[in-house]
């Protein structure tokens, strides 16, 4: 009889926190119809026209972005069309990789998605062997490395796979956190919930950099190439 007490109380309570919250809800949604109710044709014409003006200039904008090579994931062929493309885009992720690595090909797969998605930040890859001068002075000693570059400055570095869980099996959206951290593309998730399967396997220590530029000569690592 005590058990099937608590059930019932426990129902009630159940049953009157969801009345409360379909209660807010409806309040919430009456006086937004009620504002509209109060507009005038010439208020409601304006809300209009500025809901038009904002689809038109984010679609310009997505325009520009595609004409610079976004919206895909792009190998360029040398240093010096890196800089090209880093001083054209605010945005910019660059995977430095070797063709015998197998991680870069998992790496490949994810970012390929990650284009796509993300058309607000540019995706390239250079081949490490063929730009010793750019390794160099980025320091960069880790295949699979991904320089994160904003407004022609290398902010971050994702070296290996340390920050996405010391894993092969890291999920795309992995990737996309840890990206959205760096601040390199627009994350709508949660940067406090990371989307580990296991967080216990998750690598806390970023490999950060403030305020150094492309040529800058802070970046090291002791980790292994493959």
């Amino acid at each position: 009889m005590a058990a099937d007490t608590s059930v019932e109380i426990l129902q009630k309570v159940l049953e009157n926190e969801i009345l409360q919250t379909t209660k807010v809800v409806e309040e919430h949604l009456d006086a937004e119809l009620q504002k509209l109710d109060q507009m005038d044709e010439d208020e409601l014409e304006c809300l209009k026209q500025r809901r038009l003006e904002a689809l038109k200039k984010a679609q310009q904008q997505k325009q520009e972005w595609l004409s610079k090579g976004h919206g895909e994931y792009r190998e360029i062929p040398s240093e010096r069309d890196f800089f090209q493309e880093v001083k054209e885009s605010k945005n910019v992720v660059c995977h430095f990789y070797r063709d015998t690595t197998f991680r870069c090909q998992i790496m490949d797969k994810h970012l390929t998605v990650l284009a796509k998605k993300h058309v607000e930040t540019k995706f390239l890859k250079l081949n490490a062997e063929k730009s010793p001068f750019l390794c160099e002075r980025l320091r960069i000693k880790v295949i699979p490395t991904l320089a994160l570059v904003k407004d022609g400055k290398t902010q971050d570095y994702v070296v290996g796979f340390t920050d996405l869980g010391n894993t092969d099996d890291f999920t795309t959206e992995t990737l996309e956190w840890r990206l959205g951290c760096a601040g390199v593309i627009n994350y709508s998730g949660n940067l406090m919930d990371p989307p580990f399967q296991s967080k216990k396997k998750f690598g806390t220590s970023f490999t950060k950099l403030d305020k150094t530029t492309i040529r800058g000569k802070k970046y090291d690592s002791d980790s292994d190439d493959d």
